[in-house]
């Protein structure tokens, strides 16, 4: 299994106008078949610094490189098909289908009419089997529940066929099945889809369960970041979250539990 980082973010800074720093000297990679969680408390810049590795914020300094090029130089399009975005909430202003939905994913990859062919529509059913959709196809997204619908948007990011997925907080409003379904899921991708996954999470016991790698962030700065065993550790967590920490570890070796008091 490769280690080189598909996502690669170099001391990134960022402030919106004249506001202190947001982010200070960020430095992270995402590599081919491993899930990152990047963790932290409110206003630590999570979401922040995932929008600069998507390219929606421009860093005021520092530099993020796709694939080895750097993100500002790219094309929407050319980002489009090797980056894909999984809100926190799942919403559309339009009442189409979940098919047409997952079919959204596939704009990037369609000719100049923008019309999806017969490859898009197998491309789009497989990513539904594999999230678990296809039986939804010709429902809307407002006759789901909140997993169904979290699955969906998962659907159509899958269906860009990315080397990079990137999900804020995809389980924060979702039940204890879910949030498992939801994590398992995102394993799998990295894992036997090879690809990069980061997910920003505020849930820590999922994160040390699922995660292959996690960076902590606090004031927008890097805390620690690597392996969950290095990372899952009191003092690095009580810094990051200003809580007392205690680490279990349960006899099915299914990770630590973090509880904090």
């Amino acid at each position: 299994m490769t280690t080189e980082p598909v996502l690669q973010a170099t001391d990134l800074h960022f402030a919106y106008q004249a506001q202190r720093e947001v982010l200070s000297g960020v430095s992270l990679g995402a590599a081919a078949g491993k899930l990152l969680c990047i963790l932290g408390p409110n206003g630590s810049g999570k979401t922040t610094l995932l929008r600069c590795l998507l390219g929606q914020l421009l860093p005021t300094r520092g530099n993020v490189q796709l694939d080895g090029k750097s993100l500002r130089r790219m094309s929407p399009r050319k980002r489009a098909r090797l980056l894909a975005y999984v809100p926190q909430f799942p919403e559309s202003a339009f009442a189409v289908s979940v098919l047409e939905m997952v079919l959204i994913g596939r704009l990037a990859h369609a000719g100049t009419l923008g019309l999806a062919g017969k490859h898009d529509l197998n491309v789009a059913r497989e990513a539904m089997k594999m999230t678990d959709t296809l039986d939804f196809a010709n429902r809307t997204l407002g006759e789901l529940s909140g997993g169904e619908a979290q699955c969906v948007m998962i659907a159509r990011a899958l269906a860009q066929q990315p080397a990079v997925m990137l999900l804020d907080e995809p389980t924060s409003h979702l039940d204890i099945r879910n949030q498992l379904k939801i994590y398992g899921m995102m394993q799998r991708l990295a894992h036997d889809w090879r690809m990069a996954v980061i997910c920003v999470s505020h849930d820590v016991n999922l994160a040390a369960r699922f995660a292959d790698e996690l960076l902590l962030l606090r004031t927008g700065r890097v805390i620690a970041h690597g392996p969950v065993s290095a990372v899952i550790q009191p003092d690095l967590l009580g810094q990051t979250y200003d809580v007392d920490i205690r680490l279990y570890t349960p006899d099915d070796d299914s990770g630590p539990l973090i509880w904090a008091q």
